[in-house]
């Protein structure tokens, strides 16, 4: 309640500050305002956040409670602000303290920040004392969540804990009114971190010699493993067609992209199409690798990206980095430290082992890696960035949801690839970094690891734990094996609700959940659905047609099987694969007729392989998604009309079907006729975003709803969604698409940790 006292009466405020507000220099910041007005009291982390007393005149008091949102350092995000009137205590002046005790544990973490501008001046700043230091950071900027260990975020629970700061360092760390009041990664050349090379055959080298001879391996078309903010990386000159391709050869990686570091915007335009979208992407603290139309004389090595029209290209995002990136070649590849589908290499022990086969030398470090985070993707969709990978820089920033604030915590452990896990705190959900596929047993470990490092940041036991339907998902035999009450959430279904709760919404929508395949309620191939969902539960609205898989998995990654069972469902011949050797379509006919080890699965994902496979892609997929990659980058800039296709039955009760088999008699008469792919490829595209329309519009007439969410793997596609939405919003309805997390199953985490708490809150009377 507000007090009764004169404006200049003398008062003393209690002031709760939460959200992401440790480690980003607010606690100088309020040290500033409470000096500027006169202020006396004192201000400290605690595990909730920040807690401040200040003590004085009632208008001076109270302004500084109402400045704390406004103004606020760059990597601060307030999230609510309690005052409470306290008794005078007769403090004469204002200090920040030392973090104290908490018990409730409503404390966040900041993220990873790339190196700010002020920083970047002292690094290449000859006369500065962290001239060319390759950890210089500030409250600003530098590393924060990949070097934490437990909460209040202090030094001494950080990595940093091993270097004792020097007489000029400590001087600033103390200082209230220094940019590095309370940097927990504070130091420089004398008493931080140092750099050492090592490399086959020769003595290792340390701090700038290190860094010379790094240099010297990249100029020489060498390949580079570097210790970076969230673990390795491998760089090698992007310019360089032969180090690429040797890259490729030794990481056992023959298609799949590289991401690329460039120097600076300059160059990154030489590559691809910077947006104004795009550059607000890249130069955000975060530091993505954003993907960017690629130029066609592209400043880089055409292995970079081979069969694709984009390029993901991101700036540096370390002191490091940028000495690299100044000292040698303009444009690197940075791809992830790791062997094949492995989480990436966090210790140097681990790098030079797992690693020794690939690089030609070692950057390291003695800097811990406490948790690994790989570098994020971001590509620009309907004019706004949306995450492919949500990782370093975002990671562990959260996500409100719409439960209540005091709603049990659950845990969602995601599904099989593209893992992620997700935990809850009343109303906020952490996503832990991208964990990759979980057939890995380097990825299980991380997992495990990243579940009980969430548990123990946010003090939070769950109460249950939300995993898919699949039984063979490593994440779903963990959560039985937990022994936790467990909530099951279908996989489409968690997809629309990861959608749903990122935008804050609980009503029922149209969810259009497209995907490759997941398990249905009882077991079946589902991929394709048109759902009516919310946060509880959902019902099955449409399909796409079921496509049989001849030999499993073999026709996930051979596209040309499931063409094969596409065109024989559809009436015709098998002559568009006459670039496959007869005798393998032999047999495939075969097995189709005689309907032996064909697995039926209605996965919008599989619809883009027969596509792919009709248009001449008819090689094995090397890496996920290759086939449907590659056809939208074939398809036209041009619009192009549909081919034909029906809904089928339907009504309140039961589902329609999405018959494609029009388009497929279409497209295979197109093919013979010597229809240019570009052509085949947007007029699929058309005809996809026109079934989401048609299946949206059905859906509408028997239910009245009108919000419609776009969902799953497939809507990593621009082409698709782009389109899709702007049909479906001149159709009237209200279209929400990904923007916090991913569209592929990286979000899926999300949708399972807020169907648990919405259905624990209902349960338990709160909504």
């Amino acid at each position: 309640m507000a007090s009764a006292a004169r404006p200049d009466a003398r008062i003393r405020l209690g002031i709760r500050v939460r959200g992401v507000v440790q480690g980003v220099g607010f606690r100088p910041f309020v040290y500033r305002i409470a000096r500027a007005r006169g202020l006396d009291g004192f201000v400290r982390n605690d595990a909730e956040g920040v807690w401040i007393e200040v003590e004085g005149a009632e208008e001076d008091a109270r302004g500084l409670a109402r400045q704390l949102t406004a103004g606020a350092p760059p990597l601060a995000a307030v999230t609510a602000v309690d005052v409470e009137d306290l008794p005078l205590a007769g403090d004469t002046a204002f200090r920040v303290l030392e973090s104290g005790p908490g018990v409730s544990g409503r404390a966040t973490i900041p993220v990873d920040a790339a190196t700010c501008e002020a920083c970047l001046q002292e690094l290449f700043d000859p006369a500065d004392r962290r001239y060319r230091y390759p950890f210089v950071n500030c409250t600003d900027c530098g590393p924060r969540y990949t070097i934490v260990r437990e909460t209040p975020y202090d030094r001494k629970k950080t990595t940093m804990d091993a270097f004792a700061l020097c007489g000029p360092c400590l001087a600033e760390y103390e200082n209230p009114l220094d940019r590095r009041f309370h940097a927990e990664p504070n130091a420089c050349g004398d008493c931080g971190p140092k750099l050492e090379l090592r490399r086959p055959g020769t003595s290792a080298l340390c701090g700038a010699a290190a860094l010379t001879a790094a240099v010297e391996v990249l100029n020489a078309g060498g390949i580079l493993a570097l210790k970076g903010l969230g673990g390795f990386q491998l760089a090698a000159d992007a310019r360089d067609g032969r180090a690429v391709a040797r890259l490729r050869s030794r990481k056992g990686r023959p298609s799949k992209p590289f991401a690329l570091m460039a120097r600076d915007l300059d160059i990154a335009r030489t590559v691809g199409e910077v947006t104004r979208e795009a550059e607000r992407a890249m130069t955000s603290p975060a530091r993505p690798i954003v993907l960017l139309r690629r130029r066609p004389d592209a400043a880089m090595a055409q292995e970079i990206a081979p069969g694709l029209s984009e390029a993901g290209v991101m700036l540096p995002c370390t002191p490091l980095h940028h000495l690299l990136v100044n000292d040698g070649p303009p444009l690197l590849v940075m791809t992830s430290g790791n062997l094949s589908e492995e989480p990436i290499a966090r210790e140097n022990g681990e790098a030079v082992e797992n690693l020794s086969g690939i690089a030609d030398a070692f950057l390291l470090h003695d800097r811990e890696i406490h948790t690994r985070a790989d570098d994020s993707v971001v590509r620009i969709v309907a004019g706004e960035a949306q995450p492919l990978r949500r990782s370093r820089g975002f990671v562990p920033e959260p996500i409100r949801i719409p439960v209540p604030a005091d709603a049990a915590p659950v845990l969602g452990v995601g599904a099989g690839l593209k893992n992620t896990v997700c935990l809850t705190r009343g109303d906020e959900a952490f996503l832990s970094p991208h964990v990759g596929d979980l057939g890995n047993p380097g990825a299980i470990e991380f997992f495990e690891e990243v579940v009980e490092k969430l548990k123990r940041l946010f003090s939070v036991e769950p109460a249950a734990v939300a995993h898919d339907l699949h039984p063979d998902y490593f994440s779903t035999r963990w959560a039985i094996a937990s022994g936790a009450p467990r909530e099951p959430v279908q996989h489409h279904h968690a997809h629309v609700a990861a959608c749903l709760a990122e935008h804050g919404r609980t009503e029922t929508a149209i969810g259009i959940a497209f995907d490759g395949t997941g398990c249905g309620p009882s077991g079946e191939l589902w991929g394709g659905e048109i759902l009516t969902a919310d946060l509880i539960g959902f019902r099955r609205a449409g399909h796409l047609r079921a496509l049989r898989l001849p030999g499993g998995e073999a026709a996930i990654r051979q596209p040309w099987r499931t063409a094969a069972g596409a065109l024989l469902d559809a009436g015709e011949t098998l002559a568009a694969l006459d670039g496959v050797e007869p005798g393998r379509v032999h047999a495939i006919r075969k097995m189709l007729e005689k309907n032996l080890r064909c697995p039926e699965a209605t996965g919008a994902g599989r619809w883009f392989d027969v596509v792919a496979a009709l248009c001449g892609f008819h090689g094995a997929i090397t890496y996920e998604g290759q086939a449907a990659a590659e056809l939208e980058a074939s398809a036209g800039a041009d619009g192009a009309d549909p081919y034909p296709f029906e809904l089928l039955g339907g009504d309140r009760d039961t589902p329609f079907e999405v018959d494609l088999r029009p388009m497929v008699r279409e497209i295979a008469r197109a093919r013979r006729a010597g229809a240019p792919v570009r052509d085949v490829s947007s007029g699929f595209h058309e005809t996809m975003a026109s079934v989401v329309l048609e299946s949206a519009r059905f859906v509408r007439r028997i239910s009245g709803l009108e919000t419609a969410v776009f969902s799953g793997g497939v809507f990593q596609n621009r082409t698709l969604t782009e389109r899709a939405k702007q049909l479906l919003e001149a159709d009237g309805f209200y279209v929400l698409i990904h923007r916090r997390v991913p569209a592929n199953d990286g979000g899926v985490s999300l949708g399972q940790a807020a169907v648990a708490a919405s259905r624990l809150a209902r349960r338990d009377g709160r909504i």
